[in-house]
Formats: C-alpha cells, sequence, structure tokens
C-alpha cells in the first residue's frame, strides 16, 4: 500500500503518517522510486496510534502501550496503569476547563456590556 491507502484506511493525515515514521512508530519500506510502501502491519500500527491518541494517550503513551501490545507476556496491570494514569490527566484537564468556565462566566456577568468604558473582564485581565 502507498500512503494514500494507508491514510485513508488508517484515518491519518498523510503527514502524521510520516511524522510516526520519523519518530520510529513505523518502518515502511521504499522501494527504488524513494515511495513508501506498507504492509498490513504497518497499517494496524497506524491505527493503534491513531486511537490510542484520540483517546488522549501521549506519544510516549502511544510508545509504552504498542510495546506493551507486541509483548505476549505482558501483565495487563502494565497496561491498566497507563490507562489510569491518562485518565487522571483527562480529570485534571476537565477540573483546569471547569475552573477557567465558572471564571469566565461570572466575568460576563459582572460585565454591563453597555457603552461604558468599565470592564471587569478586562480589568481581571489587566491583573498582574
Amino acid at each position: 500500500m502507498n500512503i494514500g491507502d494507508v491514510a485513508r484506511r488508517s484515518g491519518l493525515p498523510a503527514k502524521t503518517i510520516r511524522y510516526y515514521e520519523d519518530i520510529g512508530f513505523i518502518k515502511p519500506r521504499r522501494g527504488a522510486n524513494g515511495y513508501r510502501y506498507f504492509d498490513e502491519k504497518e497499517l494496524h500500527k497506524l491505527a493503534f496510534i491513531g486511537r490510542a491518541r484520540s483517546l488522549g494517550f501521549t506519544i510516549e503513551d502511544c510508545r509504552t502501550l504498542l510495546a506493551l501490545y507486541e509483548d505476549e507476556d505482558r501483565a495487563s496491570a502494565d497496561v491498566k496503569r497507563v490507562a489510569k494514569q491518562n485518565l487522571a490527566e483527562i480529570d485534571a484537564k476537565i477540573a483546569d476547563l471547569q475552573a477557567m468556565r465558572a471564571t469566565l462566566s461570572h466575568l460576563i456577568a459582572e460585565c454591563a456590556g453597555d457603552h461604558r468604558p468599565d470592564c471587569p473582564i478586562l480589568d481581571d485581565l489587566a491583573k498582574c
């Protein structure tokens, strides 16, 4: 398969596939013309990484998960540990977003939004 085929089947942009090659996730063969040729194993890896990334796993997490996936003697506890850490990071991001939302909602409610120049939103942003 060429990169266009793999992009279509994996759901990843060609640019992302080239990046994943650059960082060592995949190693497609190269033809005499320099074109990349992918096999089913590389397609599967790309789909795996794409799904993991869509769940918020970092590149390093993906590297760890791929290694665990390929290790038939792995302990599921190792996989669960990586997933639990990712979930904790997602929960922290949600908490940060909720706090941001509450602050912004409060500032919007305090702003008269009229013709006067005073604005609590700008006042808050200008705080040191």
